[in-house]
């Protein structure tokens, strides 16, 4: 293992092949197939350094321009104060403070999280989809590490819940580019007008997300 730099290896019956992954927080890590030698581990990290060092760079870079005041969390381009309960069972809002449950209080938080995602992106999507006259199956809320959002062929559209943690205008983006997907699957230029129809300004959101996306998490409150 290089001196200079800390990586987990992880072993999966699903790989096909070695895989590096560095995470939003910067830290690296080697997907192995079951059956791979140690080795490639070490020979994959060699061979990958200079694309690793530059992941590793932009993630510390966005985490730095993402960087939300101490006891506060991000919420659609605003930050709310952070109270802790003693008591509490659940997170609840009340105007710029969330009252959070002094214990497990980063699982309530992801929880809360959730749950406003599927209401804000709900109705957004309810109004997208209106517009475009072209109804989805269903909607389902996840937690993804790079895919923000997807529409099937049969119109079931999934989101990720941390898009809530960017400004307003990329989640807008985001719904407005999956909705899209239900009169043109594919991303061919028909498909990026019918975006700039109704977002002409998609580019901008589009680009945040590509800089910052890795780093929409949550503060660790541990």
């Amino acid at each position: 293992m290089p001196a200079d730099l800390d990586y987990t290896v992880r072993r999966s019956t699903r790989a096909r092949r070695v895989r590096v992954r560095v995470d939003p927080d910067a830290s690296v890590e080697v997907v192995l197939p079951d059956r791979a030698p140690q080795r490639e581990a070490a020979l994959a990290i060699k061979e990958l350094r200079p694309w690793i060092d530059r992941r590793i760079a932009e993630a510390n870079a966005a985490r730095e321009r993402l960087l939300t005041p101490p006891g506060t969390v991000p919420f659609l381009g605003a930050h709310l104060n952070l109270r802790h309960d003693e008591g509490r069972t659940r997170v609840h809002r009340k105007g710029d403070e969330l009252h959070v449950p002094a214990r497990n209080t980063q699982e309530s938080l992801e929880r809360w999280y959730r749950a406003q995602a599927r209401v804000h992106i709900g109705a957004r999507l309810d109004h997208a989809t209106q517009a475009l006259d072209r109804p989805y199956t269903r909607l389902t809320i996840r937690n993804q590490r790079t895919r923000w959002g997807s529409c099937s062929a049969t119109g079931a559209m999934s989101f990720n819940w941390r898009l809530l943690l960017a400004p307003e205008p990329v989640l807008d983006y985001v719904i407005w580019h999956e909705a899209c997907h239900l009169v043109v699957m594919d991303h061919s230029k028909r498909f990026w007008t019918l975006v700039e129809r109704h977002v002409p300004a998609y580019r901008e959101p589009r680009r945040w997300l590509r800089r910052n996306g890795a780093a929409l998490v949550l503060p660790d409150l541990a």
